[in-house]
């Protein structure tokens, strides 16, 4: 669980206990023990030209535009001023959740990454006894390590497969599938498992961990720069590694030695100058939770910040990749190194982000596509680990946002997760619960 180590005053108590109860390493803004960057290492503000507003109304089909984040599909504008965002618990008793989702099997159910390797089922509400995968003997765990990322095949179950992605017990990232078990809809057979991806990993912190099919069918995966502080080895900026990105590989292909193959279109799938074909997206620091917007095709991207600002950015559907996102010269929309004059065109800003005196670390959230919370419909939600605060934007916009605060809670957000209907759960990482979000306008 990506997380600073200090939080705001405000939050320090209470995040203390969580992070005593499920041994969380505090250290994603800067190398274990070492105090991370002050916030004034970003150096004043010096935001790079702002992306420009499509012009025009939306197209129903989103295009890139000069900015190379796309524009917005059209799907109706959101309004968040006037709502109030709430959670009602739906189960307890989860140990250290950090990923949420559904098989798309028509089954309702929903299932849970615990960090520790166990997936658990919850099912009508209710959270079954036994595991639906259990690989805690194959992982490191504690810290930004564990079972951090998890998706089912978009053909499941007549593809039987589900992907994780963990650290393994030497530290470094392994994505791998496993197949459900012919004679159990709810157990995966563990001795199925084939490794697909792995990437050595020169820290404990900044692991990424995020998985998610994309409407194209492909597998994204997110990986952090890497790890310590401030991105020492340049690997946000690098195209000759991996670490710093969001993948985008082909798992119902594979190509020579490769368990899987890289789509032609990717933006580097020649290799020239040594850059990784599978690279989609890159500039990021530690992209925690990402999400598709199920309407629109739009892929959402909470990027977990150094020492003074946390991001949300935006790839519109229809845009092609090889994007970057500024890190490690840019923190959110502002110069990170060097400290002044960091402006480059090539880079994307972020579509909004906010400071650490509102909080410490991102939890990327979803647009809210269900039906059960109308005040919620077509908005995206997203919060922050150390405040527990919960905020709301119009997804629609492609001007920079100043989000709106939604909820004020005291969970320890890690994850938000969709059911198959669209509407929206979160995760609280210290008590051990999935909560239904709901929402009312005031």
């Amino acid at each position: 669980m990506p997380t600073p180590s200090e939080p705001p005053t405000s939050a320090r108590v209470r995040a203390a206990a969580a992070v005593a109860a499920i041994a969380i390493l505090v250290t994603a803004c800067g190398s274990s023990g070492t105090p991370p960057p002050a916030a004034s290492a970003s150096g004043p503000s010096a935001s790079a030209a702002e992306p420009s507003a499509a012009s025009g109304p939306p197209s129903p089909t989103a295009t890139a535009s000069s900015s190379g984040r796309g524009t917005a599909a059209s799907a109706g504008p959101f309004e968040p001023a006037g709502l109030t965002v709430g959670f009602d618990t739906v189960v307890d008793g989860l140990d250290s959740p950090l990923a949420i989702v559904h098989a798309g099997d028509g089954s309702g159910r929903l299932f849970v990454a615990e960090q520790g390797g166990r997936i658990r089922i919850v099912e009508d509400g209710k959270l079954q006894d036994g595991s639906f995968l259990d690989v805690g003997d194959e992982i490191s765990t504690g810290g930004e390590r564990g079972l951090l990322g998890l998706a089912f095949h978009p053909g499941y179950p007549t593809d039987p497969r589900v992907f994780v992605d963990y650290t393994d017990v030497d530290g470094d990232t392994q994505v791998s599938s496993f197949t459900v078990d012919a004679t159990s809809p709810d157990r995966l057979d563990r001795s199925s498992e084939v490794k697909i991806l792995s990437v050595k990993q020169p820290f404990a912190n900044h692991n990424g961990g995020a998985l998610a099919f994309g409407p194209d069918g492909m597998l994204y995966i997110s990986l952090g720069d890497g790890g310590s502080g401030g991105d020492p080895q340049g690997n946000g900026q690098s195209l000759q590694t991996l670490l710093g990105k969001i993948l985008r590989i082909d798992v119902d292909r594979t190509s020579n030695d490769l368990k899987y193959a890289i789509p032609s279109d990717n933006p580097f799938a020649g290799g020239g100058s040594g850059a990784r074909g599978e690279i989609w997206l890159y500039g990021l620091r530690n992209p925690w939770r990402l999400s598709f917007d199920r309407a629109t095709g739009d892929l959402w991207i909470g990027d977990v910040g150094q020492g003074a600002w946390e991001e949300i950015d935006v790839l519109r559907s229809g845009a092609p990749g090889g994007t970057d996102f500024g890190w490690n010269a840019m923190e959110g929309r502002h110069c990170f190194q060097p400290a002044t004059g960091c402006e480059n065109a090539a880079f994307t800003l972020p579509v909004t982000e906010y400071g650490h005196d509102q909080g410490c670390t991102v939890i990327g959230g979803y647009v809210d596509r269900g039906t059960s919370q109308p005040a919620l419909a077509g908005g995206y939600l997203f919060a922050d680990y150390c405040s527990g605060r919960v905020w709301a934007i119009d997804p629609t916009k492609d001007s920079v946002e100043t989000p709106t605060v939604v909820a004020e809670t005291s969970h320890s957000f890690s994850a938000f997760g969709e059911d198959e209907a669209g509407d929206l759960y979160a995760a609280d990482i210290g008590g051990g619960q999935l909560l239904k979000v709901t929402g009312r306008r005031t």
